[in-house]
């Protein structure tokens, strides 16, 4: 399909355009200053900033284009709106906090543990550049371990993306941790929600738990 790529020059933007390419899509690369040009464009991708995703996924709606959403730091309120208003243009957006197969799984795997030993907290680190903090997966990891999880946020250059859930009870601890060597890794959760966009409903979909 042509996929409309929001973030094309970005670091996540020039490791997913050959990965969507090699997979039979047309990348369709847009920058930021460039025009919301979406003919043609079945779906697009978002790995931009949170100063620009809501202005993109509301362009793509009223064009009709389907939505996959690796931008991070929109609220709860801001992506309930922009789903009501895509189930109304029967589009589909399906955001994730993180595209990492191996960050879901540290997730399902924390919300198990977190049954069974009664403190935790979680430490995430990412490169310097990124805006909020904390990150969409350490918010939604804490979400699923019961909400009140202390998180630690650390900004340093050269990183990526790093997670560890330290979880503990008396004598013992548990350390589970994902690391995000490469954005090469972001790939087959973004092709993998291409390719079931069309089991979606209308509206909003969240997290990658909903497709494996």
């Amino acid at each position: 399909m042509r996929v409309a790529l929001f973030g094309y020059e970005g670091k996540v933007g020039r490791a997913l355009a050959p990965k969507l390419e090699e997979a039979g899509h047309e990348v369709h690369g847009i920058e930021a200053g460039d025009p919301a040009s979406l003919d043609g464009c079945v779906a697009m991708v978002d790995f931009t900033q949170p100063n620009a995703v809501e202005r993109n996924i509301r362009a793509s709606i009223d064009a009709g284009v389907h939505c996959v959403i690796g931008t991070t730091g929109l609220d709860d309120t801001t992506l309930e709106a922009l789903g009501n208003l895509a189930a109304s243009r029967d589009v589909k957006v399906f955001v994730a906090p993180n595209f990492s197969i191996g960050a879901v799984l540290l997730m399902r795997f924390a919300e198990e543990a977190a049954r069974h030993l009664p403190s935790a907290e979680i430490i995430e680190l990412h490169n310097a550049a990124k805006k909020d903090a904390p990150s969409g997966t350490a918010r939604a990891t804490a979400q699923r371990m019961g909400g009140d999880v202390p998180i630690h946020s650390v900004r340093l250059p050269g990183l990526i993306a790093h997670q560890e859930v330290l979880l503990s009870d008396a004598g013992q601890l548990l350390t589970l941790r994902h690391d995000t060597l490469s954005r090469d890794s972001f790939a087959p959760g973004v092709l993998l929600a291409l390719d079931r966009l069309e089991t979606l409903p209308a509206g909003l979909t969240v997290g990658l738990d909903a497709l494996l």
